[in-house]
């Protein structure tokens, strides 16, 4: 059966929310401008980072990451999802699903390891404020930031390996309107046991690291902010936290509840809403957060309307 795999499947039919011509026009253009506010407030951010001078900070580096990680997530699902509205046989070749599988099994280990390296960078800056620039340097956020990278990497080639190593003989319509992990076991006629357990102890262990460093770096957060009367500078950097917090409250809520839960409540129909919101409206999201509740962020665009920018450097 594995040997068939090709010969059985060469392409995938991919679904769409609705049948309704005039409710899949309405929804095309919702995406569309969902899709261009999210390229637009990332993309912007990871200008205003590399060419505003005081803005070459380990937080902004990293944040500048996480916005390059959720253009490529989004990108590597909404468009062709924006072309099936209009298209009639609205399918994705075997070697197409297989390479938008990897992508969003990559960004998605990313975005969860950088959330996490974040929340160490702000306990770092509230409970040492002194030794935060020799800790936070430039060679450890490099190190850092490429730990997530190769960590996403490694996680999207098992899961990738793993699943189109299945035999698909079954049907080739996916009830989904992206390659993901749950629809494409439907259609196997192979066992997916392994896979399943490769998803939840993989999962697990990325997700139960991630939100230990998570939970820890905020309990010596708040256990410092109580003890002491934060001033100015810290105050600053405490306020940080709250954008952090709303983007990984909205991360990690979508991804338990998609591949967390008991195989029995699965609902590839709720499911399909539920990645709406972490694979559409989250990198949309996420810069609106870190633009309009950071005042430096504030700043460096008042900057930027007013005069050419000065200084460029990398993320």
């Amino acid at each position: 059966m594995r040997g068939k795999n090709l010969t059985l499947v060469m392409e995938f039919h991919l679904s769409v929310f609705t049948d309704d011509p005039k409710l899949q026009v309405l929804l095309f253009v919702l995406f569309l401008i969902v899709y261009i506010i999210t390229v637009l407030g990332n993309a912007c951010i990871i200008v205003l980072i590399r060419t505003t001078s005081h803005l070459h900070t380990a937080m902004y580096f990293f944040i500048c990451n996480l916005s390059m990680v959720d253009l490529c997530y989004s990108s590597a699902i909404v468009p062709k999802m924006l072309g099936n509205f209009f298209s009639q046989k609205k399918t994705i070749s075997f070697f197409g699903c297989a390479a938008q599988l990897f992508w969003v099994c990559c960004c998605a280990t990313i975005e969860s390891l950088l959330l996490a390296v974040m929340a160490y960078d702000r306990y770092t800056a509230i409970c040492n404020p002194l030794l935060y620039a020799g800790i936070m340097n430039k060679k450890i956020c490099t190190q850092l930031a490429l730990i997530a990278y190769l960590g996403g990497l490694i996680q999207a080639v098992i899961q990738s390996v793993y699943t189109f190593s299945l035999s698909f003989c079954l049907s080739n319509m996916i009830s989904h309107f992206f390659c993901d992990l749950p629809p494409l076991w439907k259609l196997s006629c192979s066992d997916t046991t392994i896979n399943q357990i490769v998803v939840f102890i993989l999962g697990s262990i990325t997700s139960a690291g991630c939100v230990t460093i998570i939970l820890v770096s905020y309990a010596y957060i708040i256990s410092h902010v109580i003890r002491c009367q934060i001033r100015d500078g810290r105050w600053k950097a405490f306020s940080t936290c709250t954008s952090h917090l709303t983007c990984v409250c909205m991360f990690y809520g979508t991804i338990l509840f998609m591949y967390f839960r008991p195989k029995s409540s699965y609902s590839l129909d709720h499911d399909k809403v539920a990645s709406v919101f972490y694979t559409v409206v989250i990198p949309m999201i996420n810069p609106l957060i870190y633009s309009l509740r950071n005042t430096d962020m504030k700043e460096a665009m008042k900057k930027a309307k007013r005069g050419p920018f000065l200084s460029i450097r990398p993320c």
